[in-house]
């Protein structure tokens, strides 16, 4: 079996090195020194950049000016944002694009998806339903109503929601079905122009008829939004009804997570050596001492066996091969060791760092921010336990 790259994905990845490699971690106040959130919307400067350089149309067919890459090219230009902590709706944008490519009409595909790749069009993606611990696909019921869906219910912590020109919404239809509903929280449809990436506005909320927006900020900083639902009516062509479509979005944006987690843990337990080996105490750096030596090697093992998993996972949703389980094994796996594995790397990254790493003008604070708000972010480790344990309970292996 061969695991390197193609050509094209490691081209992705040098692409995306050379956008991010002017950006500051710094860059936004600190998450610890602020009530609200960092900003007002995310780093427009930066997704122009990327735009410039196609990486936001990567999963996109040619016939949309995209590059046709899969998953694995996706997650290692998330990788690569991770690093330096970017602040744009890179996974939400990109996943959402890539399911409507693949499971919308031919008639959505020609409007949304040249003006998405172009970041004209900003996309994003509720998933994290009610409370952010139950399903997103029932936290809003839809019902058709002519040549219109009509939703109801609210799902929480939606990311960018405020810049994004329409937000992806799965709902459950009175016949236990899932389809995705692309509800524009700033009042704009499906056709609407979303080039100034604005979306409801205030943080009281406001958007279209029956869509309201409410602030919300994350533990890395960020401004989220609860998207409320009341009676509010989607045009029939702007949703999705393929079967499968949800499915495979959620699977996309928590392996996308996983590379997200990859990304933050790789430059955190870096930054922990270079501090370690110019750290002296007794006379020695103290990255000699076993003991330290010992606990960043474990670390190094963690993000091995996340940087496994996840190709795993990215390779099943890229190629569609059948395996022991289906595809959201995989991904699972890929999750537990995500959330456990940063976990682990920034606790560790702090204890070597002393006193040091809570400083607020040193960077790994906001790394374990990040790490943190990742960890978690549609669902932690036991979330993910619990689904593996199904899958296995209904695909006995041997």
């Amino acid at each position: 079996m061969d695991f390197t790259f193609t050509e094209e994905q490691l081209a992705a990845a040098e692409a995306a090195r050379g956008v991010f490699a002017g950006v500051a971690p710094d860059a936004v106040p600190s998450p610890a020194l602020t009530t609200g959130a960092v900003a007002e919307h995310f780093d427009r400067e930066l997704w122009d950049r990327l735009a410039a350089a196609d990486l936001l149309s990567l999963l996109l067919g040619e016939e949309y000016g995209g590059a046709g890459l899969d998953a694995i090219a996706l997650c290692l230009v998330l990788r690569e944002s991770a690093k330096v902590l970017a602040r744009v709706p890179l996974l939400e944008h990109s996943a959402a694009l890539a399911t409507v490519q693949r499971y919308g009409s031919a008639e959505l595909r020609d409007r949304l998806a040249a003006r998405a790749g172009r970041g004209e069009l900003v996309l994003s993606v509720a998933a994290s339903g009610r409370t952010g611990h139950d399903p997103a696909e029932l936290a809003v019921t839809a019902r058709r109503d002519g040549d219109t869906w009509v939703l109801d219910g609210v799902q929480t912590a939606v990311p960018w929601a405020y810049d994004s020109g329409l937000v992806v919404v799965p709902a459950r239809t009175e016949a236990d079905r899932s389809v995705l509903a692309l509800v524009a929280p700033g009042g704009e449809g499906a056709e609407g122009s979303a080039a100034e990436g604005s979306g409801s506005g205030s943080g009281s909320g406001s958007g279209s008829a029956g869509v309201t927006v409410a602030g919300q900020v994350s533990t890395s900083g960020e401004r989220l939004g609860e998207l409320r639902l009341e009676s509010a009516r989607v045009a029939a062509r702007d949703v999705v009804m393929a079967d499968g479509a949800w499915e495979w979005l959620r699977q996309l944006l928590v392996t996308g997570t996983c590379a997200l987690a990859l990304g933050v843990g790789e430059r955190v337990l870096r930054m922990t050596g270079e501090y370690a080996g110019r750290r002296e105490q007794f006379g020695h750096p103290i990255a000699t001492f076993q003991a330290v030596a010992v606990q960043a090697a474990d670390r190094y093992i963690d993000l091995r066996a996340m940087e496994a998993t996840l190709w795993q996972a990215a390779w099943r949703i890229a190629s569609g091969a059948a395996g022991a389980l289906p595809a959201a094994g995989d991904v699972a796996v890929a999750k537990i060791w995500a959330a456990e594995g940063v976990r682990r790397v920034v606790q560790t990254a702090q204890h070597l760092h002393g006193g040091f790493g809570a400083d607020t003008e040193y960077a790994l604070h906001r790394y374990h921010a990040w790490a943190k708000q990742i960890e978690l972010a549609l669902g932690g480790a036991g979330v993910h336990e619990e689904a593996l344990g199904d899958l296995l309970a209904a695909h006995p292996l041997g």
